[in-house]
């Protein structure tokens, strides 16, 4: 009876008019943009909606995720120092470094482990190893990968991402991390900025700083990692996406650091990055369909979850005893 009813309750979402629906998510929209939303629970809205009324604008959502979340990164460069994020930078790149190659081993040997077809497999590994989203979207046309792999690897690292944004700030606090600890760790195990910047920005503000700036300078691997995989798998004339935002998120914290009279309000300028960053969440969420995500496949999944794990557990042992 009470199965009959929950599913009564979907068909009654799912047939609603296309501007009903189109309202419903708009009115979403307004309330990520209000004080009670944070980045998870807009995530967990923007997710709850797919599976119930679908995304009205989806042919836009691409575009507009990237988009705003580039907006929202320079945003968020107004609230930071020069010294500041030279110093986490510095330290973070250890870490950056072995983790990435790291990963891209472990990943390999997983993805011949569960005869996972070679192309999937690798932007599984980079996704998880570099950035998520914006490292697949970088290296796809350089391998030529086909739409359905890159659809799968996007889809693994958007679910991962899910689940590392409700998870990450909870296991920091039952392990009472620092902030700087965090910020660390997260900018390491998180595949996308997005999901790095919104369980950043729950744990602190000194969490937030140094998470961002370790991420997008983990972020710059993408280019000798694009070009690596182009002699890997023979891709000679594909042209590598250098993520130009990061230069201007450095461009931000100079300014923020070097101009005084921007600091006068640099701190709303970064308040509404933070918005922006909990719409971006929302809309990533609202992108997860059940179309994506039984699209995906078990050996894949499986791939990217021991990867996400092996990641998220070694660098967090590393910050607490090396």
């Amino acid at each position: 009876m009470v199965e009959q009813k929950t599913q009564s309750n979907k068909d009654y979402f799912l047939n609603l008019n296309d501007n009903a629906r189109k309202v419903i998510f708009i009115l979403a929209v307004v309330f990520c943009l209000s004080p009670i939303a944070s980045p998870p629970i807009a995530l967990l809205l923007g997710i709850v909606l797919a599976q119930l009324i679908g995304h009205p604008f989806l042919q836009y959502n691409s575009k507009t995720v990237r988009l705003l979340l580039q907006v929202s990164v320079v945003g968020l460069g107004f609230g930071m120092n020069v010294n500041t994020a030279l110093k986490a930078g510095k330290e973070g790149f250890l870490f950056t470094v072995v983790s990435i190659f790291g990963t891209l081993i472990l990943g390999y040997f997983l993805g011949k482990l569960f005869k996972i077809n070679e192309k999937t497999s690798f932007l599984v590994s980079t996704g998880t190893a570099i950035c998520g989203g914006s490292a697949i979207a970088a290296v796809s046309p350089v391998i030529k990968a086909e739409e359905k792999q890159i659809s799968v690897a996007l889809g693994i690292v958007f679910i991962l991402n899910s689940v590392a944004l409700l998870v990450f700030p909870m296991v920091g606090k039952q392990l009472q991390l620092s902030q700087a600890d965090f910020g660390l760790w997260s900018a390491i195990a998180i595949h996308d900025t997005s999901s790095v910047v919104g369980a950043a920005s729950v744990y602190g503000n000194e969490a937030l700083q140094i998470a961002t700036t370790v991420k997008l300078a983990r972020a710059l691997w993408i280019i000798p990692v694009a070009f690596l995989s182009g002699i890997f798998f023979k891709s000679k004339d594909q042209k590598i996406q250098i993520p130009y935002f990061i230069g201007l998120f450095v461009l931000a914290i100079f300014i923020n650091t070097y101009v005084p009279f921007v600091q006068d309000f640099s701190s709303s300028i970064v308040a509404v990055a933070k918005k922006g960053l909990t719409v971006t969440l929302f809309l990533i969420g609202a992108g997860l369909s059940k179309k994506t995500i039984s699209s995906v496949g078990f050996n894949p999944i499986l791939q990217g979850f021991i990867l996400w794990v092996a990641i998220s557990v070694s660098s967090l042992l590393a910050i607490l005893f090396l």
